[in-house]
């Protein structure tokens, strides 16, 4: 069964869906989505974020790059693009993200998030979806001004306080029948802005796996945001973003504005 956490009459409490807008906690009490405030269905341990790995994505990017940046994007087809991101990144269902001030472009980055169920290293491919507990939608904001050269995700992107909405629900592995058929959509204040499908991932989920635990430990806990296909728009304060993964659910996200120090 889908679980989520959510903060409600100041203690933390897991969750499962009751009806098409409720919940139930787990001492049995039903209430309405925005009554709580939703946090992150994990507690993550490490957690991993996957540049470029939708093809239509990166010929978006390489359409728009230089000849030398184009041929960059082209080379991560050999080798996954990953980084880390802190846990202060991550934020819950009904969210609010800060757009900063000197932001020109922020868009939103919806993604299918794997969560890692059981410790493992040197995982081969034919063993990887052993290793997952299950799913949950990941939208990951990313400012483009303030990349470095070449689209190398850098830490005052990926690593910016609450830039990094997940849930509302992690939904177990054998739920799921086929992780890399889902359609993912994003829509902006209801339009439909974003329309691809994991199937489209150039490193899928199991090669994914197999390459982390080739060269570290993964434990229970770890998330893997598998990456985001084609269709950015800049958003700015006061916009509502809506990522949804088929099977997973339906994450709900708000922009507001930077605060400034007094």
């Amino acid at each position: 069964m889908r679980t989520g956490r959510v903060a409600y009459g100041g203690a933390i409490h897991e969750c499962t869906p009751h009806g098409s807008d409720g919940l139930r906690l787990a001492d049995g009490r039903v209430l309405k989505e925005q009554e709580v405030v939703w946090l992150p269905p994990i507690e993550a341990r490490t957690i991993f974020a996957l540049a470029l790995n939708y093809a239509d994505h990166a010929a978006e990017l390489a359409a728009k790059s230089s000849a030398e940046q184009s041929g960059f994007l082209q080379a991560q087809r050999s080798e996954p693009i990953v980084f880390l991101k802190g846990a202060n990144t991550l934020l819950g269902h009904y969210g609010l993200t800060r757009r900063p001030a000197g932001a020109e472009f922020m868009h939103y980055e919806c993604e299918l998030a794997v969560v890692i169920g059981r410790e493992g290293k040197r995982i081969s491919r034919q063993r990887a979806m052993d290793h997952v507990a299950g799913y949950t939608v990941a939208n990951d904001y990313a400012i483009r001004n303030f990349l470095e050269p070449y689209y190398r995700p850098n830490l005052r992107v990926k690593s910016r306080d609450g830039c990094t909405a997940l849930g509302p629900w992690l939904v177990p592995r054998n739920e799921v029948t086929d992780p890399m058929n889902l359609r993912l959509t994003t829509h902006v204040n209801g339009t439909l802005v974003q329309d691809g499908n994991t199937r489209d991932m150039i490193h899928d989920i199991a090669a994914l796996i197999e390459y982390l635990s080739g060269f570290m430990t993964l434990s229970p806990g770890d998330a893997i945001l598998t990456g985001t296909p084609k269709g950015s728009v800049d958003v700015r304060p006061g916009d509502e973003v809506v990522c949804e993964v088929e099977a997973i659910g339906r994450l709900r996200n708000h922009l507001v504005q930077d605060w400034t120090p007094a």
